[in-house]
């Protein structure tokens, strides 16, 4: 019974826990009822229902067939899918990159460190929507047009974007084959496409997270006492082996925890991408927003988008921080 006393530190901190939960909820339901009753005053319509009508706009590029007939659920769910790729493939070059750039402000070469460190330098100082801005500027003014885009091998770059071969199931030859672009008379055919939005977004972030990703790995690679390296090179070891056996392993601990960061920070700036129309969630929740006036449910939406992604990343972060530490014995 001492444990449930109120002489226990555990069961005072619980009771505080409690407290303050229950005090939060009171507040949130305090601050929604009183909202909903100003706008019911008003005039204003509330309410989630307006996810089952019709969303009367189209949408310019996603994963699925989506029409202006579709619900707005559906609407919302098109623009999540598009947050969700650029993050994830964003997330992938980005961490390539970074640890590229962190490993190589290391380098005996001293150009490599040279660019590495201006890289850094550069990017990481510069506000992320002026790089967005200066891509998109890129693709859309610089480039050649479609009927002249530049030919690089399987693959076409022009203001259309970028056209590559994708592989297609052929039902009557029994297998895949590639299905290759081809150059027409006014634009790239057949083959996959990444539109100029989403290489400008996907190109912008990853560029500017890595920046921050090659501070952190150089950082963890500080961390590792010289000693170790010094004791792998008497082994034998080369320093590619000795980076990939001996320094790395032991810098994951400084790296991971604010690798996280890094990923939630790259998730969360591709909310800016609304300002070079691609259509991720924010987007979508503008238009929402202006045609149906429910800017409480529609904010909601979007800050729950964001809040389920960050605590999805910081747990599988969580995890496999856990997976990498190192037990001592």
């Amino acid at each position: 019974m001492k444990r449930w006393s109120w002489r226990s530190q555990a069961f005072r901190g619980l009771v505080y826990q409690v407290l303050a939960v229950a005090l939060i909820g009171l507040l949130v339901w305090f601050l929604a009822h009183n909202t909903a009753h100003n706008m019911k005053l008003r005039g204003i319509q509330s309410g989630f229902d307006f996810l089952l009508e019709p969303a009367g706009f189209d949408i310019g590029e996603s994963l699925f067939t989506f029409d202006a007939a579709q619900p707005y659920w559906r609407a919302f769910l098109t623009g999540l899918l598009n947050t969700l790729r650029v993050a994830l493939i964003g997330v992938v070059l980005a961490t390539v990159l970074g640890t590229l750039l962190g490993i190589g402000r290391f380098s005996r070469n001293a150009l490599v460190r040279g660019l590495c460190s201006a890289y850094v330098e550069l990017f990481r100082n510069v506000p992320v929507l002026l790089q967005l801005l200066m891509w998109y500027l890129l693709f859309t003014e610089i480039l050649p047009a479609s009927d002249a885009a530049w030919h690089i091998g399987p693959l076409y770059l022009s203001k259309g974007g970028l056209n590559f071969p994708i592989p297609v199931w052929a039902a009557g030859s029994g297998g895949f084959h590639l299905e290759f672009p081809i150059q027409g008379d006014y634009a790239i055919e057949h083959g996959g496409a990444l539109t100029p939005e989403f290489l400008t977004v996907l190109l912008g972030l990853t560029i500017y997270t890595a920046a921050f990703i090659a501070e952190v790995v150089r950082a963890g690679i500080q961390s590792v006492s010289h000693g170790q390296a010094e004791a792998a090179a008497a082994l034998g070891l080369s320093r590619r082996q000795t980076v990939r056996l001996v320094t790395m392993p032991q810098a994951l601990r400084v790296i991971i925890p604010p690798l996280t960061n890094q990923y939630l920070n790259l998730t969360k700036n591709s909310s800016l991408a609304v300002a070079i129309g691609y259509p991720d969630v924010v987007s979508i929740a503008n238009t929402a927003l202006n045609q149906t006036g429910r800017a409480v449910e529609c904010i909601s939406i979007v800050m729950g988008v964001y809040l389920c992604t960050s605590l999805a990343t910081s747990l599988l972060m969580n995890w496999y921080n856990a997976r990498a530490a190192i037990r001592e014995k």
